[in-house]
C-alpha cells in the first residue's frame, strides 16, 4: 500500500478537525495516511472533537511517511514539519495561520513531485491568511500549479490546470477558477476552452476507462438564444466544441446553462446524459453540484503531474474548534485520491 500525505489546512479553521475525524470514522480509508503539519495542532483537533462527547483519539509523531503504514488504527501520524506555526486561534484570519497551511501544501506537493507519496489531500485553508502571510496565489490550485512548474523548469503557461468538482451525482470542470466575474468573462477564449475539453478529456478517460461525453454549458442566459443575449456561444464557444470535435473529442452544446447541469446528473431513475459539465466560470460550476452534496463533493485538480484531492468545502471558521465540523467530504477525497493513483499513468496531466 502506498503512502497518502494530508495537508492540515489552516490551523485556525476546521481543516484539522476533519482531518482527525476522518482517522477516527474511516479508519479503513485512511490506511497508509499521514498527516503533513504541526503536532500540536492535530493534538489540539483532537482534545477538541474528544470534548464533543467523542473519546480522544491519539496523535502520534512519525520520522518518514512509510512510518504511516506501522500505526494502528484511529492513530492519527503526523509528520512533524520544520519552522511550522503551531495552534493559532480559531476563526480568525492571519498571517501565521496562512505559512503553516501553505508549509503543509509545499511540503506534500514536493513529496509528490518526488515520488515519495502516492498523492495528496488538501484539507482547507484561508485565501485571506494566505495574502496575509505574503503568497501571491488565490488557493490551492494555483499554488500547486506554480510548484510543478517550477519543479518541472516550465513557465506557468506551459503547466494549464483546471479544477473538477465530483459528487455521486454530477462532475463538472470550470474554465477558470479564483477570479471575479468580470475577469473569468474575459478569461473565456477558443484556445482556453479547446485546451480545457482536452484536459478533461485525458483525465477522464483514465478513470473512467472510456472517453467521456462532455457537455459544454453557455455563458450567457439561454445559451445566448441566437445571439439575443450575447455572442460568445456564437462566437468562442462552438467554434471550440467543433474543432474539439473534429480532433475526435466527445463534445456537446453549448447548452442552456440553466438545465444541462440536470442533463448531467446521475439519478437511481435515470442515467446521466453526459460525464461531465464543462462551466463557464466558478460559481456557475461550484453551484450545482455544492446543492447537489456537498457533504461528499470532492475537488480534483486535473492537469498536474501528481494526483491531488480536496474536500468540496472551506475553512468554516465559524464553527472552528466546536467539534461539531463533517469530516465525510475528506474521507470521500482520501478514497477518491488513493483510486487516482492506482490508475496505470501516474501523469495526471
Amino acid at each position: 500500500m502506498q503512502t497518502i500525505a494530508i495537508t492540515q489546512g489552516d490551523p485556525a479553521g476546521i481543516g484539522p478537525e476533519v482531518v482527525v475525524k476522518a482517522f477516527r470514522d474511516a479508519p479503513d480509508a485512511l490506511r497508509g495516511c499521514f498527516v503533513a503539519g504541526d503536532l500540536a495542532t492535530l493534538r489540539r483537533a483532537a482534545q477538541t472533537i474528544g470534548h464533543s462527547g467523542f473519546p480522544g483519539l491519539p496523535v502520534a509523531r512519525i520520522s518518514a511517511p512509510e512510518r504511516a503504514l506501522e500505526m494502528p488504527p484511529r492513530c492519527v501520524p503526523v509528520l512533524q514539519l520544520p519552522g511550522i506555526p503551531g495552534p493559532q486561534p480559531w476563526g480568525q484570519i492571519g498571517a501565521a495561520a496562512g505559512r503553516a497551511a501553505a508549509a503543509s501544501v509545499l511540503w506534500a506537493a514536493r513529496a509528490a513531485l518526488r515520488g515519495e507519496v502516492a498523492a495528496l489531500v488538501t484539507a482547507p485553508l484561508h485565501k485571506q491568511s494566505l495574502a496575509a502571510a505574503g503568497l501571491a496565489f488565490a488557493g490551492h490550485t494555483e499554488l500547486l500549479q506554480a510548484e510543478a512548474a517550477t519543479h518541472r523548469g516550465l513557465a506557468l503557461e506551459q503547466m494549464p490546470v483546471r479544477m473538477m468538482l465530483v459528487n455521486d451525482a454530477l462532475r463538472t470542470v470550470l474554465l477558470s477558477v479564483h477570479v471575479s466575474l468580470r475577469d473569468a468573462i474575459a478569461a473565456l477564449s477558443f484556445d482556453r476552452l479547446l485546451q480545457t475539453l482536452h484536459i478533461t478529456h485525458a483525465a477522464l478517460s483514465r478513470s473512467l476507462g472510456k472517453a467521456p461525453r462532455m457537455a459544454v454549458a453557455g455563458l450567457n442566459p439561454h445559451a445566448g438564444e441566437g445571439g439575443l443575449f450575447g455572442r460568445e456561444e456564437i462566437e468562442v464557444i462552438a467554434p471550440a466544441i467543433a474543432a474539439a470535435r473534429a480532433q475526435g473529442l466527445d463534445a456537446q452544446g453549448p447548452f442552456a446553462p440553466d438545465t444541462v447541469f440536470m442533463r448531467a446528473r446521475a439519478t437511481p431513475q435515470h442515467a446521466a446524459a453526459f460525464d461531465v459539465v464543462i462551466a463557464m466560470y466558478h460559481d456557475q460550476g461550484l453551484i450545482p453540484v455544492k446543492y447537489l452534496g456537498l457533504d461528499r463533493g470532492v475537488n480534483v485538480t486535473l492537469g498536474l503531474p501528481l494526483v491531488r484531492t480536496s474536500p468540496d468545502h472551506g475553512t468554516a471558521f465559524d464553527i472552528a474548534g466546536q467539534g461539531v465540523a463533517d469530516a465525510t467530504s475528506l474521507i470521500e477525497a482520501v478514497r477518491m485520491a488513493r483510486a487516482l493513483a492506482a490508475q496505470p499513468s501516474s501523469a495526471h496531466a
